[in-house]
């Protein structure tokens, strides 16, 4: 059952319900495969309403933050947990360490592309330089999980790091996951590695050369050389 929506998100609820595009909105649910409502905003319209939202409302206190997303989380329309995203991306110099529990919950909660492509290198990325100390045991718990959705934001999380990447990290996660079979496993090696080629290609050159990737792995990693 859906949740009752939570005050905090009523106005941005009532701003794009008045603004449901039902022609779009099909259009994008077949886009994520059926398996979610839209209210069927474009994008930029979608950010400058939030924009006004958050002039307008501010940021719910931290101690409500877990509610207020969990909440956005369960509601029907996609858009509210694009938001959702978003509002933890700007707060994310005041959470606390305990955060990583809700972010994993978001990743394994109606989980697809869209959410955890943005979650892991925008929300996870940005947690683990913060709290360095929990980073090896989050990624090794995991990587054991079983849940793809966790182990694709393992190889993901590291996509903005750039000449931070730690890259025996990177090397090693994409090694221990190169037998998988998951499309989104596969295709999250080769794009970790081709961003962490603009940064040290001849590293990445060296690791594909010498590892057995898939042919999807192998062609995403390889495809700027």
């Amino acid at each position: 059952m859906e949740s009752k929506i939570h005050s905090y998100w009523q106005p941005i609820f009532e701003s794009f319900d008045v603004r449901r595009n039902p022609e779009k909105a099909k259009w994008g649910k077949a886009y994520l495969r059926d398996q979610y409502d839209l209210f069927g905003l474009p994008a930029p319209v979608r950010t400058e309403l939030f924009r006004l939202f958050l002039k307008e409302n501010g940021f719910p206190e931290t101690n409500h933050l877990n509610e207020v997303i969990m909440n956005a989380w369960n509601l029907p329309e996609r858009e509210i947990q694009y938001c959702a995203m978003e509002l933890l991306f700007r707060m994310r110099r005041s959470i606390d360490i305990q955060t990583i529990e809700l972010y994993e919950w978001m990743i394994t909660h109606k989980s697809w592309w869209d959410t955890v492509d943005y979650i892991a290198p925008n929300l996870v990325g940005n947690f683990f330089a913060d709290f360095p100390e929990i980073r090896d045991v989050t990624i090794e718990k995991w990587m054991n999980s079983e849940n793809f959705w966790l182990q694709r934001s393992c190889l993901l999380f590291q996509l903005k790091y750039k000449a931070k990447t730690d890259a025996i990290l990177l090397f090693d996660l994409c090694s221990r996951l190169a037998s998988e079979r998951e499309f989104f496993i596969r295709k999250a090696i080769g794009w970790s590695l081709r961003e962490y080629a603009k940064t040290n290609p001849l590293a990445v050159k060296d690791f594909v050369d010498n590892t057995t990737l898939s042919g999807l792995s192998r062609r995403e990693a390889l495809k700027h050389f």
